[in-house]
C-alpha cells in the first residue's frame, strides 16, 4: 500500500510540476517576450524568412494585443483580454520611436504583422517615384549596392523571391536594388527595391492621432500602411494593436522548419535588428 501511495504521490507531483510549468511559461510569454517566426519576406534583408527572434513585450507597456495568440489551440488575444480592448490606451505605456522594427495586430483580421515605424501621429506619409516623404520632405537614400538571394521556395510556405532581374530560373541568382534609408530621427536601415509599381506613388496619408504607419523594408513586396484596411492592407494601426519591439534575431532557419537546425544560417546568431 504504502508504494502505490508513493506512486500515486509522484504522479500527482509530476502533473504539479508540468501545470507550474505550464502557468509560468505562459506568464512569460504574456508579459515579458512572444516568440515569433518569419514567415514572409517583406522585411527584407533586414529580417529574412526563417529568422527567429522574441518581441520585447515591456518596450511600449501593456494593452489587449499583449494577452497571447496560440491559433493552433483556437487562443486568441481577444478571447483572453478583449474586455481591454476599445480604449486605444496601454498600461505603463510608452511612446514608439519612428524607424522601430515593430510586431502588432492586424486591427481587422488580428494577424501578427512585423514592420518598421514610418509616421507617428499628425505625420504626413507619401511615396513618390519611389522616395519616402514625411511631412512633405522627402528622406536621404544612397545606393549600397545589391541584393542577392537565390531564385528557389523558402520558408515552410515555399515562397519564391521576387526579383528586379527576373524572370530567373530556380537556383539562379535574385538580385534587388538596395539602399540605405535615413529618417527624420537619424535612424538608418536598409531598403530594398524590385521595380516601378503602384505602391512607389501614393496620395498623401495623414497618420490620426493615436495611431501609427508601417511599412516593410522590402518596399515592392509589403502589404503594409500603404493600402487601406478595406483593400486588404494595414491601413493606420492603433496604439493599442502594438505587441512589442524585435530587437535581436536569436537564430535564423534556410529550411522548411526553424528545428532544421543543419540549415540554420551561422552569420545571424543573436543579430542586433537596425
Amino acid at each position: 500500500m504504502a508504494a502505490d501511495a508513493n506512486k500515486g504521490n509522484a504522479v500527482v507531483e509530476t502533473i504539479k510540476t508540468v501545470v507550474y510549468a505550464l502557468l509560468i511559461a505562459g506568464v512569460f510569454r504574456t508579459v515579458f517576450f512572444q516568440p515569433f517566426w518569419i514567415p514572409s519576406g517583406s522585411m527584407k534583408d533586414t529580417l529574412l524568412i526563417g529568422d527567429f527572434l522574441f518581441v520585447n513585450k515591456m518596450a511600449y507597456g501593456y494593452s489587449y494585443a499583449s494577452c497571447p495568440t496560440i491559433r493552433p489551440l483556437g487562443i486568441d488575444a481577444k478571447t483572453l483580454c478583449g474586455f481591454l480592448d476599445g480604449d486605444n490606451t496601454r498600461v505603463m505605456g510608452s511612446e514608439p520611436e519612428r524607424g522601430d522594427v515593430i510586431v502588432f495586430r492586424h486591427p481587422v483580421n488580428g494577424t501578427d504583422y512585423i514592420k518598421r515605424l514610418i509616421g507617428l501621429p499628425g505625420d504626413t506619409v507619401q511615396m513618390k517615384n519611389g522616395v519616402l516623404h514625411i511631412n512633405g520632405e522627402a528622406v536621404k537614400v544612397k545606393d549600397d549596392g545589391i541584393f542577392v538571394e537565390p531564385a528557389a521556395p523558402q520558408g515552410p510556405q515555399g515562397l519564391r523571391p521576387r526579383c528586379e532581374n527576373g524572370p530567373v530560373g530556380t537556383g539562379g541568382d535574385c538580385m534587388k536594388s538596395r539602399q540605405i534609408e535615413t529618417l527624420p530621427n537619424g535612424v538608418e536601415h536598409a531598403v530594398l527595391n524590385i521595380g516601378n509599381q503602384s505602391s512607389d506613388n501614393t496620395p498623401i496619408y495623414t497618420v490620426p492621432q493615436g495611431h501609427y504607419f508601417f511599412m516593410g523594408d522590402n518596399r515592392d513586396n509589403s502589404t503594409d500602411s500603404r493600402v487601406p484596411q478595406q483593400a486588404g492592407g494595414v491601413g493606420f494601426v492603433p496604439y493599442e494593436n502594438i505587441i512589442g519591439r524585435a530587437d535581436r534575431i536569436m537564430f535564423s532557419s534556410a529550411g522548411r522548419s526553424m528545428l532544421a537546425f543543419w540549415t540554420w544560417r551561422s552569420d545571424r546568431y543573436l543579430k542586433g535588428i537596425e
